[in-house]
């Protein structure tokens, strides 16, 4: 991982302002689509037992097969 982090630095040591700014953003921008993967799936996981008292009944039943 540190080759890979030096590696990095080296390219982002080239860059002007202008751009450094854009890799700055684009940074916030992968962190935040993470952070909102995590919280998507975080939320499915907490509302999982509130919809099993829904779904999981006899006359649904022929759902589950599909």
């Amino acid at each position: 991982m540190q080759t890979q982090v030096t590696h990095v630095m080296r390219k982002l040591e080239s860059l002007s302002p202008e751009r450094l700014a854009e890799v700055d953003d684009f940074i916030d921008f992968l962190q935040q689509r993470d952070l909102d993967k995590n919280l998507q799936h975080d939320f499915a996981l907490a509302s999982e037992a509130a919809f099993a008292k829904v779904w999981d009944n006899e006359d649904d039943a022929i759902y589950d097969t599909l």
